[in-house]
């Protein structure tokens, strides 16, 4: 085997809070009828590589079952395979990954089963298209043992990113995580390229029990003076890690492609993914969408404007829908007005409501690291009666009936 394919994929995601309530990060909704973990998947596809690993920790069933056998992406067939590997007790008492470097480590001998030339190792909670092969190509050119691949970044913003400083053949000389002052503004994507035996140096010989990649394996490796090279890219990449960076990468999608975003209608790059046989999306006589994207199955008699909607999803006449991403399943009844929301699924907004209503200068009490800019977020299964008023840095969190006598929820509030 050439290359074997490890997707990290067992992350929280904590930062995304209510929308990793119920799911690992991974296995979150993204632009409508997708998962963020079909972009990684798909690349490997795309780029020809069919052995795939997917390491899973947190909540792993949501993600299980929409993977199933991997057909979606070509993953069933005789000569390719896709393995889920979870965390397995062991005679030491450790169990849970406890690093990025470490969970690849749990699973060395999976890796020596397989004995490929090549390991790729992806983390699958990030949008993007990339081909692989392009960027094997350049490992074995420079006759390299790590390759990574590297986003150029603004230089004001490289302090929020591991930075690489490099020679003029693209050999690394330094790495610094999220530094001060910053030598370069090549950030690290978290796409590596190992040779598999000097993986297995790495893995076999650093003590750390938290072995992380961009801690202490490509530091050492770098000390060490091995051949570790980057790969640019310098097509859109997004970590959609926090609700801000999630409402935006949904959003970038209905831009004009080619300025800005992902292209999704790409005929030689498709982003594979499994979805249910739905009915075509129907637009009642008062219906109105406008910049916007409307899954199968939706029903839309009210308007929508600048949103994402995901598989059968409702809006009656007189509702209105703005800068929001609706996730599957939700209902929004009549004249009911939602602005700057993620709704998870499931979700029913009453009549005659107002979502996203008040000051965005007003962040969340609870988790005003995570809602300050205007974003109300309701969780999966959430019901709100007629006539609710519900303002903005809002969080509702899964599962919530809102109470009908108490309508009224102020901006900055979480509803448990």
């Amino acid at each position: 085997m050439e290359m074997l394919a490890m997707i990290l994929a067992g992350g929280r995601g904590s930062r995304l809070d209510i929308l990793s309530e119920k799911r690992v990060k991974p296995s979150v909704p993204f632009a409508g009828k997708f998962r963020i973990i079909d972009f990684a998947l798909s690349n490997c596809s795309n780029s020809g590589i069919y052995d795939v690993a997917l390491l899973t920790q947190y909540l792993p069933l949501s993600l299980n079952e929409h993977i199933g056998s991997g057909r979606p992406w070509d993953f069933d067939r005789r000569d390719s395979s896709i393995t889920m590997l979870q965390p397995h007790e062991k005679l030491s008492g450790n169990s849970w990954y406890r690093g990025t470097a470490d969970a690849i480590r749990q699973n060395i001998e999976f890796i020596k089963n397989k004995n490929p030339k090549y390991v790729l190792i992806l983390s699958g909670d990030h949008i993007y298209k990339m081909n692989y092969k392009w960027m094997l190509k350049e490992h074995e050119e420079n006759g390299a043992e790590l390759t990574i691949a590297v986003q150029p970044v603004p230089i004001e913003e490289a302090s929020r990113f591991g930075i690489f400083e490099v020679d003029k053949n693209k050999k690394i000389l330094s790495f610094e995580e999220k530094p001060a002052e910053p030598k370069s503004n090549l950030a690290s994507m978290g796409i590596y390229i190992f040779n598999t035996d000097t993986l297995l140096e790495y893995l076999e010989g650093l003590p750390n029990d938290d072995l992380d990649f961009g801690m202490h394996v490509i530091p050492a490796m770098i000390q060490n003076d091995r051949k570790v090279y980057v790969h640019t890219y310098d097509s859109y990449w997004k970590d959609v890690g926090t609700y801000d960076s999630y409402l935006e990468a949904n959003l970038d999608l209905i831009k004009k492609s080619e300025e800005v975003g992902i292209n999704l209608y790409d005929k030689d790059w498709k982003i594979y993914t499994r979805s249910e046989d739905l009915a075509p999306v129907r637009i009642g006589i008062t219906g109105n969408v406008q910049n916007s994207l409307i899954c199968n199955g939706c029903k839309i008699e009210g308007s929508v404007q600048n949103s994402v909607l995901g598989p059968g999803v409702t809006v009656r006449k007189g509702a209105t829908v703005r800068n929001s991403i609706i996730f599957s399943g939700t209902y929004i009844d009549e004249n009911s007005h939602l602005d700057t929301i993620i709704a998870d699924k499931n979700t029913y907004i009453g009549k005659n409501s107002f979502i996203g209503n008040g000051n965005a200068d007003i962040p969340n009490k609870e988790r005003p690291d995570l809602l300050s800019s205007g974003i109300t977020v309701i969780g999966k299964g959430v019901h709100i009666p007629d006539g609710s008023i519900i303002g903005k840095n809002v969080r509702i969190l899964s599962g919530v009936r809102v109470d009908p006598h108490n309508r009224t929820v102020e901006t900055g509030e979480t509803v448990k």
